[in-house]
């Protein structure tokens, strides 16, 4: 089967085979296979029936590059973007969204009719901790006329979770896998004085080393090599400290790892770093330091001639150092990154001009923009909760970008890694090497605003039918059973003889653990409707009091938001102190964060109002129903004002310290503060007040620029 001219592989034209008859797909293949070219063949059918088609993505990012491209392939008529903050041809017949945001159509009893297919990208998302179950209420509500074109990571439970699905859409649903890369990968390890080391030949010298105890400058001992410390300072400038602090004693400085990928002719490469701000030290520190022309011919003649016309547009943005440092073919990539600067780099990156790429992990997630090489700077990654190896699934996913199809007939991945740390993480390199992955997980747990929203659309029944479907009940389902006949054979011995005991007080133990697990999620459900009852936010027949009025719209810090807005607090405050108190709800920053500056007496009075609501009886038993804490950071709320009032980035940091770079966790909760305003002004419009939406809805679209902006 040919498509755009190119020979299909097997499983691509598998997948698009059972699209045609109708059905539907859950594609599982490692990074970089092509598996989006079955999304794109779903799309370009909904056009030719005269339909329409979502695609769906875990994140803004990845949303932005797909209407892009799609924008360049269809025409933007043809294309419209929907992510909570922005809102750009809701109508068009192919639509990129949030997953959240087509829930929350689905929850809403959007129609489907013309809906042809949606496309789920990175469905494993399913089991994110905070945003997982929404991937399954997605899938329960769609109407089972709708095609699902399901695109995963391997998954060790694939089987499982495709029952499931076959299972909750009551159609059949593919399993179309591809083990092969189209590109094979091949690993090595970057060691300080020894170049780049097979796996095989790393693990027999840091076995070797381990056996040899060294002491560093502050008289602590730890394994390592025992020489090369009067080296620290040249070939670049090595890192004199690692993670924690502690001296990284056998791990080369990127210069040194660069310079030996350049020797190999292994270039581009894309060079993962864990730390935003050290994507930028280390770019910086490769373009100042290494002099040799990465650019060539013609190369340098299309890099000018794209910067000259950047200049035009970004101004002051792109800076004389950015300009030096791409002209020589190096840039760095963040989630914090000027949208105008992500974008120029993602364009400069795709024309074949930046040969040396530092990125941290958003630039895995999606972006179809392979290199030759790529280097994980460590293997200890922030999950949100604390510093942590990184998982298969995360490593996987960054280690496919190595091999460009068509060029490369293998793709390089390097690890740097000190010899003292083989033993600390000798198990997570055996579960790279083999492709352990992890499972898919249910995180099932509905939040308030599904809970009212599921209220306000259907019967108690068809609730329980809903939640009932969820892959968390299924699982629980089918553990019931597995514990139900392992309980009759320890009642009913196959050998006739009589059950012992210990074997019956065993087969109880099985039928309580199975009768437990029946109705588990709609008992949760039932939990949190009885909460709403219980404080008013439903009254007894059911009907929705303001406070469920309001919950129709929150979904970020719900309970504490509609608690806010009843009080009227948020009315007596001006916009840009009210974007300040958003923030305060959206970020969190490490404990270790000192800060600059004081709060005045009128932001203390007005942050002891709002913590008593925060710290209600109504939000303080409501986190303990949820299971989910709510965010408060109350410090934080004269840095949100000043970015509403037009402040700069880096004048808010300069009010900071912090031991690690947070620039990205304030982008992050600015960003996560606009989705709350967005959401309150719906409340606002919906009740009313057209004035104060508008003007809230003039202050967040202030507040959408620069690094905090998501779309270019």
């Amino acid at each position: 089967m040919k498509y755009r001219g190119f020979t299909l592989d097997p499983f691509q034209a598998e997948s698009i085979e059972h699209l045609m008859n109708g059905d539907s797909v859950l594609v599982s293949a490692p990074t970089g296979t092509g598996k989006t070219i079955i999304a794109d063949w779903i799309v370009e059918e909904a056009l030719r029936e005269g339909k329409k088609v979502i695609y769906t993505a875990p994140i803004k990012a990845l949303s932005n590059q797909k209407f892009r491209d799609y924008c360049r392939l269809h025409g933007e008529d043809n294309v419209g973007l929907v992510t909570g903050d922005i809102v750009i041809r809701r109508e068009a017949p192919i639509r990129i969204m949030t997953t959240e945001i087509l829930r929350n159509m689905l929850l809403g009893g959007e129609p489907t009719d013309d809906l042809l297919a949606v496309v789920i990208d990175e469905v494993h998302f399913l089991d994110d901790p905070e945003r997982g179950t929404v991937w399954e209420e997605v899938l329960i509500y769609l109407p089972a006329t709708v095609q699902i074109v399901a695109l995963s990571a391997t998954l060790p439970n694939l089987r499982q979770f495709a029952n499931w699905l076959t299972h909750v859409r009551e159609r059949p649903v593919h399993v179309v896998t591809e083990t092969t890369r189209a590109v094979p990968l091949e690993f090595s390890f970057a060691v300080q004085d020894k170049g780049l080391l097979s796996p095989d030949d790393f693990s027999r010298v840091a076995k070797r080393q381990g056996t040899r105890t060294v002491h560093d400058d502050s008289g602590r001992s730890g394994r390592g090599r025992g020489r090369g410390r009067d080296r620290q300072e040249r070939g670049g400038g090595r890192d004199r400290r690692g993670r924690g602090g502690r001296r990284d004693s056998s791990a080369p400085h990127p210069i040194d790892i660069f310079k030996e990928i350049r020797r190999r002719r292994w270039l581009p490469l894309l060079y993962f770093v864990f730390s935003r701000q050290d994507t930028e030290r280390y770019a910086s520190q490769l373009a100042y330091r290494y002099q040799a022309e990465l650019l060539e011919g013609e190369e340098i003649d299309r890099m000018q001639e794209r910067l000259d016309a950047a200049a035009q547009t970004l101004g002051p943005v792109l800076t004389d150092r950015l300009l030096d440092m791409y002209r020589r073919g190096i840039a760095f990539h963040h989630a914090g990154l000027h949208v105008s600067l992500k974008a120029l780099v993602e364009e400069l990156y795709e024309a074949k001009l930046i040969k040396a790429l530092f990125a941290t992990s958003t630039f895995a997630l999606g972006l179809n923009m392979p290199a030759r090489t790529v280097v994980f700077h460590g293997l200890m990654k922030f999950n949100g909760k604390e510093l942590a190896p990184l998982t298969t699934r995360g490593f996987m996913q960054k280690a496919g970008r190595a091999g460009r199809r068509g060029l490369d007939d293998v793709g390089h991945v390097i690890i740097r890694l000190g010899l003292e740390e083989e033993s600390q993480f000798r198990q997570n390199l055996r579960d790279y090497a083999t492709e352990r992955y992890e499972p898919v997980l249910s995180r099932f747990s509905l939040s308030w605003n599904s809970v009212v929203n599921l209220l306000g659309q259907h019967e108690l029944e068809q609730i329980r039918t809903i939640v009932n479907k969820s892959f968390l009940n299924y699982h629980l389902v089918g553990a019931a059973r597995r514990q139900l006949a392992r309980a009759d054979q320890l009642e009913s011995p196959a050998d006739g003889s009589t059950p012992t005991k210990k074997g019956l007080k065993e087969a109880r133990r099985l039928r309580n653990r199975a009768e437990q697990a029946e109705d588990l999620c709609f008992r949760e459900f039932l939990r949190k409707r009885d909460f709403l009852l219980h404080y008013g936010y439903l009254d007894e027949s059911g009907s929705f009091n303001a406070g469920a009025k309001l919950l129709r719209h929150i979904q970020i810090a719900e309970l504490f938001t509609s608690e806010l807005l009843l009080s009227g607090i948020l009315e007596t405050i001006d916009q840009a102190t009210l974007f300040g108190l958003l923030v305060c709800m959206t970020t969190n920053l490490p404990r270790s964060v000192d800060k600059n500056y004081r709060l005045n007496r009128k932001d203390r009075s007005l942050l002891q109002e709002v913590e008593l609501i925060r710290f209600s009886e109504v939000v303080v038993q409501g986190e303990q129903v949820s299971g989910m804490q709510v965010t408060w950071t109350p410090d934080l709320l004269p840095l949100g004002r000043q970015w509403a009032e037009g402040a700069q980035l880096i004048d808010l940091m300069r009010q900071l310290y912090a031991r690690t770079d947070i620039s990205g966790s304030l982008v992050s909760g600015f960003r996560r503060a606009i989705d709350l305003g967005t959401q309150i002004v719906q409340t606002y419009a919906e009740g009313g007040d057209p004035d104060r939406a508008d003007e809230l809805r003039d202050m967040l679209r202030a507040c959408r620029r620069d690094e905090v902006e998501v779309v270019d």
